[in-house]
């Protein structure tokens, strides 16, 4: 059975303590220890009624009991200090249609790290070639083409949603500049990874260089955007579904085309990249839409 603290920590009549309990009776209450109480206090998630000046004695509602509680166990599903104070200040149903978002979140994080762990336990055992023999490699030439630009240093988690916001304004420039006139590409110039921020570069191929000019002039460089003339390349590439887009299925798709120049003497000519022919919104999770690239020589 649990103990309160001792006669001397109890609030005493008329003190403004009077109908609190002592942290000792909350804690065990509460079923948690007065060193997490202390904390939860400290971290803001769940402050005193009232802390006595004199001995600094904390004190709390009976009504506190649930969000203690409640603190606790959200603590356990290892979410981020910020996610739970949001939680329990919404309470109710909002604070129920929250956790269930950071629950979805974190759900596809453990699939993505489940994808990952079993990517990584067939570099170890050595099944790399295995893995590799399910993209086909091929190359293409592609002529010069005249892209409009968007460059950004960017990690990895946020690298999809800026994909998709740049070449889409690169898209809706296009529209001044004759139109877009090739399939859209993102060229990594350097790592983009957890630990590294590239940089990336968005590009949208146009009919009109004239007017790509003109256009980049009176967008500034508030997008880092630009325009250019990519030169003629031989890519060497392999064909990738929507589902195979996710990291760290990309990873195996990139790592074949490497081993397939490697295997033939090819020099790389250039960095690697995306290139998009489809429309994403549309592709079913089966539906071919990238190839991933190195220009080769």
């Amino acid at each position: 059975m649990h103990q309160d603290w001792p006669a001397k920590d109890s609030p005493t009549k008329d003190s403004p303590a009077e109908g609190l309990l002592t942290i000792g009776a909350f804690a065990a209450r509460a079923r948690l220890s007065a060193k997490a109480l202390r904390l939860y206090d400290r971290l803001g998630l769940l402050t005193p009624a009232y802390v006595d000046e004199v001995s600094g004695y904390r004190y709390y509602r009976p009504d506190q009991v649930e969000r203690a509680r409640t603190v606790a166990l959200l603590r356990q599903l290892d979410m981020p200090l910020a996610r739970i104070a949001e939680v329990v200040e919404a309470g109710g149903v909002e604070g129920a249609e929250r956790l269930a978002a950071y629950w979805a979140d974190a759900e596809a994080r453990f699939a993505s790290q489940r994808t990952l762990a079993e990517y990584l336990r067939g570099r170890l055992s050595g099944r790399s070639s295995e893995m590799y023999g399910k993209f086909v490699v091929e190359t293409v030439d592609v002529p010069e083409q005249v892209v409009l630009t968007e460059t950004r240093h960017t990690l990895a988690d946020e690298l999809p949603a800026w994909i998709g916001a740049s070449l889409g304004r690169l898209e809706e420039g296009a529209a001044a500049c004759g139109g877009v006139s090739g399939a859209p590409f993102v060229v990594y110039h350097a790592e983009v990874s957890q630990e590294s921020d590239g940089p990336a570069e968005s590009c949208v191929p146009v009919a009109d260089e004239a007017a790509a000019r003109v256009w980049a002039a009176g967008v500034g460089r508030g997008w880092e955007t630009g325009v250019r003339v990519e030169p003629a390349r031989r890519l060497a590439y392999t064909r990738i579904t929507k589902a195979q887009v996710a990291h760290p299925q990309i990873l195996a798709a990139f790592e074949a085309v490497e081993a397939w120049i490697g295997e033939r003497g090819l020099s790389y000519d250039g960095p690697c990249r995306e290139v998009y022919f489809a429309d994403w919104d549309a592709a079913g999770p089966e539906d071919a839409v990238c190839d991933v690239a190195f220009p080769v020589r």
